[in-house]
């Protein structure tokens, strides 16, 4: 019986840590999930209980157990003070791909940014403040890709409102649903927009009546407590009203947040930029971030340098609910980690070196024996390796990259190993990383002309992209050149012995009636005995009929066959020989 192995976990743990752990593909543990009502992204985390029952359903010789997280540091919400000041709505405008989300803040800030997107879509999470009746609304745009599902979820979690755009002629789709789910996991209010009113195919009702009936989204005209705007983002129609009710939620919730404290809030995006080292764009939820101050992020620090709004001004403060680009960190910053400004330089590193240290003790505990070790090896012995270095502009395109790089279905007979990664372009150590075989994947970046002659040397192949599901497909297409082929065997003929002339170890000749189908000189051939296999693969080198050669024959004739063997075959009487085509079919991932 083979030994069980415990592995200790946390409370909770992300899907892709644990197919890590069990050593499954992570789309086998996600289709595993769905099977019991779990909907969950690669980057989602699952409770210990939930955890528990798919690896039983999974029938791994695995026991989960769960390790003490008392003294794991937590961040806990801050409840506003009695001086708290009245703060801007955080709004996140979601909704299924060209749907007009990026029409809709475009038309609100004045600018075009939907044909400068790769392909119209958006591929980056950005902020954006937009004045009404003399108040500020802060807007964060999200993408609508799939491929970007982990940025979203930490949209809807910086939020207070969802607006879900929804396309009038088109309802409600895959990616409108993730968004009502993901804004009611973070408990923010839903606004629904009802876009594109201005098409000639546009149904309000009917999305409306889906929303209702579907999604227990009812719209407040029917008795509901939804607020529903049908809308023309690009007629600029209702836009007015929809910044109304926006502000109205706002007040009803009464947000708020203290300015007299040390500035927190959240990383929203975060990468290089030449002159400047790492940009972070954060979002402030409360106390006033400076010039100057000193401030950690995860595992890492640094003092603010510069600060700008979202249309690029120079700044030297932000309040509660402001987005900004700060620079000063020592490091990139994780896109979704929070940041706190501390009081000094000493404290920050401080900070930051105890939260890598937490990091590594919270990491999930295994008891891998060496016969588990074994077994592990033999398994990726016997898999495919698909090796790939991975760059982007920005951290959170990159984290979405290799996580939907790992959710490609390999038919698990390829291992996906991202042997390095990074933010920025495309550089020497990424060449010298990479080995004959290996695929350097850039991702909205740039190649150098020298690096692509280094990397012409040492025969790496680069490949960029500005649009991640074109990086993804051509992913696939490399992947299934990996795939072993698949062999296809065709029945075309059988013959009834009725005679047998010669039997050699190399030479079968025998002769009989085709009683199905036809035998051609290229067909190989199995001799049955009483339905049981006396030879495979032998190979047609003649057949005669009436003395004569021939090229075939055919269904209801008689005639004789020559075969080609590599032992002697004890063919009789009424035995049968089939004979087949063999076709060797590259298989696919698409």
């Amino acid at each position: 019986m083979e030994q069980e192995k415990v592995i200790s976990i946390f409370g909770s743990i992300t899907v892709d840590e644990l197919a890590t752990l069990l050593d499954i593909p992570v789309t086998k543990l996600i289709g595993e999930l769905f099977k019991n009502g779990v909907v969950a992204t690669i980057n989602q985390r699952i409770d210990f209980e939930t955890a528990t029952i798919i690896v039983e359903e999974l029938g791994l010789p695995v026991k989960l157990e769960k390790k003490d997280a008392a003294k794991d540091v937590v961040h806990h919400k801050h409840i506003p003070s009695a001086n708290a000041i009245t703060r801007p709505p955080i709004v996140a405008v979601m909704g299924h791909v060209d749907h007009g989300k990026t029409t809709l803040l475009d038309t609100l800030l004045d600018k075009k940014t939907a044909l400068s997107e790769a392909g119209g879509i958006t591929q980056h999470i950005s902020a954006y403040q937009v004045r009404h009746n003399d108040r500020l609304i802060t807007f964060l745009d999200t993408p609508g890709h799939e491929a970007f599902a982990a940025i979203r979820q930490h949209g809807a979690q910086l939020t207070d409102i969802v607006v879900i755009v929804v396309a009038a002629d088109d309802g409600v789709k895959p990616q409108t649903v993730e968004a009502i789910n993901f804004a009611r996991d973070a408990n923010a209010k839903i606004i629904v927009a009802i876009n594109k009113i201005d098409k000639e195919a546009a149904d309000v009702n009917r999305v409306m009546a889906q929303l209702a009936t579907d999604y227990g989204l009812n719209p407040e005209e029917w008795g509901g407590d939804t607020i529903m705007v049908p809308i023309s983002a690009k007629a600029n129609q209702n836009l007015d009203k929809l910044l109304d009710m926006i502000l109205l939620v706002a007040d009803i919730e009464e947000l708020k947040a203290d300015v007299k404290i040390p500035a927190e809030g959240l990383v929203i995006e975060s990468h290089l930029e030449t002159g400047k080292g790492a940009v972070a764009n954060l979002l402030v939820e409360q106390g006033l971030l400076e010039v100057g101050d000193f401030v950690v992020v995860g595992t890492v620090y640094g003092k603010i340098r510069t600060l700008a709004d979202d249309r690029g001004k120079p700044i030297r403060q932000a309040g509660p609910s402001a987005p900004v680009a700060a620079t000063g960190f020592k490091d990139v910053p994780q896109f979704g980690d929070k940041f706190t400004v501390v009081k000094n330089e000493k404290v920050a590193k401080k900070l930051a070196g105890k939260t890598a240290v937490d990091l590594v003790k919270s990491a999930a505990m295994t008891n891998i024996t060496s016969s588990d070790m074994l077994r592990m090896i033999s398994h990726k012995h016997d898999m495919k390796d698909f090796r790939v270095v991975v760059k982007a502009d920005v951290l959170g395109s990159l984290t979405s990259v290799i996580d939907n790089l790992k959710l490609i279905d390999t038919k698990d007979e390829i291992s996906v190993s991202v042997i390095g990664s990074g933010v920025g372009n495309v550089n020497e150590n990424d060449v010298y990383l990479s080995d004959e075989g290996t695929i350097i994947y850039g991702f909205n970046v740039e190649v150098a002309t020298t690096i692509k002659r280094l990397a012409a040397q040492r025969k790496v192949q680069i490949k960029i992209f500005k649009v991640i599901y074109e990086l993804l497909d051509d992913a696939k297409t490399e992947m299934s050149k990996l795939l072993d082929p698949e062999i296809i065997e065709t029945e075309v003929g059988t013959l009834k012995v009725k005679g047998v002339f010669k039997v050699t170890k190399e030479l079968l000749i025998a002769g009989g009636e085709i009683t199905k189908g036809k035998i051609t000189a290229s067909s190989l051939c199995r001799a049955v005995h009483n339905k049981a296999d006396l030879a495979k693969d032998l190979e047609v080198i003649g057949l005669q009929k009436e003395k004569q050669d021939v090229k075939e024959l055919i269904e209801g004739e008689m005639g004789g066959v020559s075969l080609k063997t590599s032992k002697k075959v004890p063919l009789e009487i009424d035995d049968r020989l089939v004979f087949y085509t063999r076709e060797v079919k590259q298989r696919s991932l698409q």
